[in-house]
């Protein structure tokens, strides 16, 4: 099996390095000055648990995703496509941070920015 053949769950570290990334992306995300906002009332212990979950199934993971389906959890909340394009790029940049290569990083983005419309309400 070589390395493209593995599931990128296993390739960006599995569930402990999936679980480290997403606490440092939102202590990104939560000094961010735009993005802020979006969390002030958010508890934040169930929003990382949340997006462990929703990740490391996406990734290709064991785990499955019990939280609301995207586009009702983001309905309403004046989520623009410059927020969600500041929301992957702090991502990106934690990916990067934990040393994932720059193949895996690209495709862990694809699959985020494939979300974009359910996030932002847009439908085209």
């Amino acid at each position: 099996m070589n390395v493209s053949e593995h599931p990128l769950y296993d390739r960006v570290g599995g569930g402990s390095a999936i679980e480290a990334i997403i606490r440092a992306f939102y202590d990104r995300v939560l000094k961010d000055v735009e993005l802020k906002p979006f969390f002030e009332h958010t508890q934040m212990d169930k929003q990382r648990a949340m997006q462990n979950e929703f990740l490391s199934q996406a990734l290709g993971g064991s785990t499955v995703y019990t939280g609301k389906p995207l586009a009702y959890a983001h309905q309403g909340r004046g989520i623009t496509t410059q927020h969600f394009a500041k929301f992957v790029q702090h991502f990106l940049e934690t990916l990067r941070e934990f040393g994932v290569s720059v193949e895996d990083a690209d495709e862990v983005i694809s699959k985020l920015n494939a979300l974009s419309n359910e996030i932002t309400g847009k439908s085209y």
